[in-house]
């Protein structure tokens, strides 16, 4: 009562204690380094404070163990990813002041922290210990891993996740002993309506902070960065400290072995996003990254298609009206709004000018191609005229290698980590010996076969295919001209072609089916099949996604004529 003070975060004068004795806000849960020295203790049995739990944890007499829940192993995982994306060089304010927060909003709705605790339930104050999480110094800084006050609320999650292929193997015995002190409640209570979290879910809790600050970086970046090994994902118990153990149930949460999928990490974004009530997202502007003339811009340099297609990906932008902010920024909970994939998009854009100038039927593009043949052999002026034909053998061919790559690195890759993983105490020494075994083994093998150690992960780079303009073999398209496929009309340029195949003529709905269309590669033509495999593989995604969205813009591009057609067959049924 003593302590007038305004709150520097929200201005409120309601102030607590914690039981370090510091002051925290009631209002916003901010924690000051203003202490109260207090000389009666019959103030502290007589009161009535509530309090937020900063102590060391008690730690087991044998080994040194700390209790610890699962909620803070899923912030200990949080904090690792972010910490390599701000390593990958995004904004710092994003850890403490985006996902931070994003992060105690979700506990708070889902009743682990930040809340008043149940009547009639027994209540355990939670903290971290700092020296076995590796927090960070700074006492100004609010940090990541600095945790609050959490309770067991009554029901818990669901237990839909997919579980690694090892842990079913574990005993019935075993199955109630975990490291954690919450792992087997966590696992076997059910609670619908709560948002239950999981190692999927820490990938949309970073997408959703990356798109609040806007950052350069889509989500199937995000994704490769994970598979590549940049951002902390699989074998995410081996950055576990020492002192919280994770065996028995603990591995079902947190070991993974399969790779994050486009389409649960998106959709759990916006779940998300809609559960922990959030505002309207900034907005995706002109000058964005997430903008569709953006990022059409890096995937025309990444296919090494023409720079002059981008005057016709943002001409179909605009004609769309996809390029508006109403139709790019996220609202969340607002169902009426298509969820927008942004990297998706834009391939889906490129796929239509495409289909608009060569329109890939397997045999108009061809002709182009000896048409700009011959011109080339004459042309002496300027740029080389773009040959389809010769575009398609030099893509394919890096396609085919860099896909035989991908593939030896994911047949190859080791899901058991160095940090051997035991289900119980007693399997302990066992594990302990076999890990010494294989490992002796694989070098002994390794000698024999004169096999070489693995060579250190690469630099990340938002371009997984390169092409330079500097080379002489001609293998760049960049530089290269559309003339010989365009004709001026009215002053403007316009595609010598005058036909165009739809996709479909109706789509499908959505929610009831997932897709806009259905994509089969034999109903369509190879030219369309080969481009979409060819985003499909820059983005690490099915075809079939890109397909919805051709679909989509096609609809909103051809609308006012395919209006007229659905009335034109309608009568005739009549």
């Amino acid at each position: 009562r003593d302590f007038n003070e305004r709150c520097a975060q929200c201005s409120e004068v309601n102030w607590g204690l914690t039981d370090g004795g510091r002051f925290y806000c009631r209002s916003c849960h901010n924690v000051t380094e203003r202490t109260r020295e207090v000389v009666n203790t019959d103030f502290i049995t007589n009161s009535r404070v509530q309090t937020i739990s900063k102590g060391l944890r008690k730690q087991e007499k044998n080994d040194g163990d700390c209790e610890w829940y699962i909620c803070e192993g899923f912030q200990l995982v949080l904090k690792k990813q972010v910490e390599a994306l701000e390593a990958l060089g995004i904004c710092p304010q994003m850890k403490d002041e985006v996902l931070c927060n994003f992060w105690r909003c979700y506990l708070q709705k889902s009743k682990q922290a930040y809340c008043k605790r149940p009547a009639g339930e027994t209540v355990k104050a939670l903290s971290v210990c700092e020296s076995s999480t590796d927090v960070d110094s700074d006492p100004e800084r609010p940090s990541l891993l600095r945790l609050l006050s959490l309770s067991e609320s009554e029901g818990d999650l669901q237990t839909d996740c997919s579980f690694a292929s090892s842990v079913s193997k574990v005993s019935e015995n075993t199955s109630v002993y975990s490291g954690s002190v919450d792992g087997s409640l966590y696992l076997m209570k059910n609670q619908k309506e709560k948002l239950r979290m999981t190692m999927p879910m820490t990938l949309s809790f970073c997408y959703m902070a990356l798109l609040w600050v806007r950052e350069p970086i889509t989500l199937s970046e995000l994704l490769r960065f994970v598979v590549e090994g940049h951002i902390p994902y699989l074998n995410i118990y081996q950055h576990f400290p020492e002192k919280m153990k994770l065996c028995g149930l603990d591995l079902k949460v947190f070991c993974i072995e399969s790779w994050p999928v486009y389409e649960e990490v998106f959709n759990k974004m916006h779940e998300l996003a809609a559960f922990l009530d959030l505002p309207r997202f900034p907005d995706i502007t002109e000058s964005c990254f997430l903008h569709p003339d953006m990022l059409c811009m890096k995937y025309l340099m990444e296919a090494n298609l023409p720079d002059e297609l981008h005057i016709w990906t943002c001409r179909v932008v605009k004609k769309t009206g996809i390029g508006e902010v109403d139709f790019l920024t996220l609202i969340p909970g607002n169902k009426s709004t298509r969820k927008v994939k942004y990297d998706v998009l834009a391939a889906a854009v490129i796929v239509v000018v495409l289909k608009l100038l060569f329109l890939l039927d397997d045999h108009y593009e061809w002709l182009l191609s000896e048409f700009a043949e011959e011109r080339n052999k004459s042309n002496t002026e300027g740029g080389p005229y773009f040959e389809f034909k010769k575009w398609y053998e030099v893509v394919k061919h890096s396609l085919d290698v860099e896909q035989k790559k991908l593939d030896e690195e994911r047949a190859k890759y080791q899901w058991r980590c160095e940090k051997p993983l035991f289900y119980s105490v007693k399997n302990k020494s066992k594990v302990l010996k076999r890990r010494q075994m294989v490992v002796n083994l694989q070098k002994q093998f390794g000698k024999l076969s004169g096999s070489m150690q693995r060579a250190e992960k690469p630099n990340p780079s938002s371009f997984q295919l390169s092409w330079s303009e500097e080379n002489t073999d001609g293998n760049c398209f960049h530089g290269h001209s559309l003339k010989g496929i365009l004709q001026e009309k009215c002053g403007l340029l316009t595609a010598m072609n005058p036909d165009y195949w739809l996709c479909t003529v109706k789509l499908c709905n959505e929610k009831l089916c997932g897709h806009l269309a259905h994509y089969r590669e034999v109903e369509f033509p190879q030219s369309y099949h080969f481009v979409l495999g060819l985003f499909s593989f820059l983005l690490r995604i099915q075809p079939s996604y890109i397909h919805d969205e051709v679909c989509m813009i096609e609809h909103k591009l051809f609308n006012k004529k395919l209006s007229k057609k659905l009335k034109y067959n309608s009568i005739l049924k009549k």
